[in-house]
């Protein structure tokens, strides 16, 4: 049986250091896609399940754990059937703290879209010149989400020359706003 653990500690060892390898070079990134379906079923899905959880990761943690766990159970003296009562704990144990883990860091991801809505009444500055009474385009740096964003600007009022304190007072389109002199 020493044999079958060493067998599984090895090749969930090998799988765990592969993964890290592939992320060192770059070939570990997820590449997620958000999805917004609505099929219609009112089945309630326990997305916390034991399936749920179920990937490379947590299988090739929980093999290598069950075979540390029967190896270090039968180096201290256990007999067949608590040696591998303590591999198969171990292997649960591994699995769903690697499941925790994964499910924790999945939920640090960050949209890093500036939302034009959010520039609204924040102030910014001309980058050139914005045409007076709506009569054309000019630009506009504004700090928005930390970071600072060039829309194009109309404005209603006089022409607002380059370097000009502004405030944006509407969204008109996905890149455009209406500023007024700040």
């Amino acid at each position: 049986m020493e044999t079958f653990y060493l067998l599984c500690a090895a090749l969930g060892g090998t799988v765990i250091l592969l993964q890290i390898g592939a992320g060192l070079l770059g070939f570990g990134a997820d590449h997620d896609t958000d999805t917004d379906t609505d099929a219609g079923a009112d089945g309630d899905h326990d997305h916390d399940s034991f399936f749920g959880a179920l990937s490379v990761r947590t299988v090739s943690a929980a093999l290598a754990f069950f075979g540390l766990g029967g190896l270090t159970a039968r180096y201290y003296g256990a007999d067949e059937l608590p040696a591998l009562g303590a591999a198969v704990a171990s292997a649960a144990a591994a699995f769903y703290a690697v499941a925790f883990v994964v499910r924790s860091l999945s939920g640090l991801k960050a949209d890093g879209t500036a939302r034009i809505e959010r520039s609204v009444g924040r102030t910014g500055s001309v980058y050139l010149r914005v045409p007076g009474t709506r009569s054309g385009h000019g630009k506009v740096q504004v700090a928005v989400q930390n970071r600072t964003v060039e829309y194009q600007a109309v404005t209603a009022g006089p022409e607002l020359p380059t370097g000009s304190p502004v405030r944006v007072v509407a969204v008109l389109t996905a890149d455009t706003v209406e500023v007024e002199a700040a």
